[in-house]
């Protein structure tokens, strides 16, 4: 089968496009036909090395799968060939979803939704499974709560928002002035320009110095230090930033506040409750582009960069097999 194998960390000419063994599914596992993929920033994080102790090389990187089962290994329950598919592989361990044919653990794939084409399915798994994470599994948000999202037009701000809005929130997002449009029809309450305005002051006037529930941080700096300014009491932070932050949380304590720190897990329930949602109209992914798995490096340089593209948003799908 054909794969994009990583045969060094680095730049995006380190990917091979190859031939390797089909696998084969074992207990409890699904053979899936891959037809298509997407790319996330963990994915160029893994690509360039920030992971490298975590991983073997050559390695298959790759986060979302959609498709078909085309095998079920002995002891499956619950699907069976030809069942449309979609899920996030297990995070560092074992290859990812740039290739033809993938095998999982029935426990952490669910059925695709009926009204998604499969690259448009591909958009979902690790970004909304993340969103879903933090909102539902450690936030625990209520309806009439009110909620910031930074980076609302960024890969995991867009189903953050969806999300939000379908649970009740009142959502509050930062973004740059080019997405303000898109990020209101999509759901958001209020886009704060956080290029031209302090979003601290912004909240506390939108608010009338109450401030926030929830917090949700996509992008790092200052935010879990800062976040403390705009809580309302028992709020809570909710992060995805993997790198060292400023860690002063005094504001934070007179809050009662509560930080989670998320690094998303696979499972089916979480993937139902996602297909409940799109096929319910709440949820909708945005794919933006769409690269053959022969040009995965071009996708990389596109999110990475935004090569071209300075006011890039959505999500970039990678065609790996044409759908019937």
């Amino acid at each position: 089968m054909k794969a994009a194998v990583l045969k060094e960390f680095g730049p995006i000419e380190n990917f091979e496009i190859t031939d390797i063994p089909t696998p084969k599914p074992g207990f409890k596992e699904v053979l899936v036909k891959v037809f298509a993929t997407s790319v996330n920033p963990l994915d160029y994080q893994v690509r360039r090395g920030d992971y490298k102790s975590e991983l073997e090389l050559p390695v298959i990187t790759g986060h979302d799968v959609s498709g078909e089962i085309v095998e079920v290994g002995p002891g499956v329950e619950n699907f069976k060939v030809g069942d449309q598919v979609y899920y996030t592989p297990e995070i560092f361990n074992g290859p990812g979803s740039y290739v033809e044919f993938h095998v999982a653990n029935e426990a952490i794939i669910g059925l695709k939704p009926k009204n998604l084409s499969h690259l448009e399915a591909a958009t979902l798994p690790l970004a909304a499974g993340t969103a879903w994470e933090m909102l539902v599994t450690r936030a625990q948000l209520k309806i009439n709560q009110s909620i910031l999202v930074h980076g609302g037009a960024g890969g995991v701000g867009i189903p953050t928002i969806q999300i939000a809005k379908a649970m009740g929130a009142t959502v509050f997002t930062t973004a740059r002035k080019a997405h303000h449009e898109f990020l209101l029809e999509l759901g958001a309450d209020h886009v704060i320009d956080y290029e031209n305005e302090n979003y601290i002051d912004t909240i506390l006037n939108l608010t009338a110095g109450k401030g926030v529930d929830v917090v949700i941080d996509t992008i790092g700096g200052n935010t879990l230090s800062d976040s403390g300014k705009i809580l309302a009491q028992m709020g809570q932070v909710v992060t995805i930033v993997d790198i060292a932050q400023p860690q002063n949380l005094i504001e934070a304590w007179g809050k009662n506040a509560s930080y989670h720190f998320v690094f998303t897990r696979q499972n089916r329930n979480k993937l139902d409750e996602l297909t409940r949602l799109v096929e319910n109209n709440k949820l909708r992914p945005v794919l933006k582009k769409v690269f053959p798995l022969e040009e995965i490096g071009k996708a990389h340089s596109l999110l990475e960069f935004k090569t071209g593209d300075k006011n890039f948003y959505g999500k970039i799908g990678i065609e790996v097999t044409k759908e019937m």
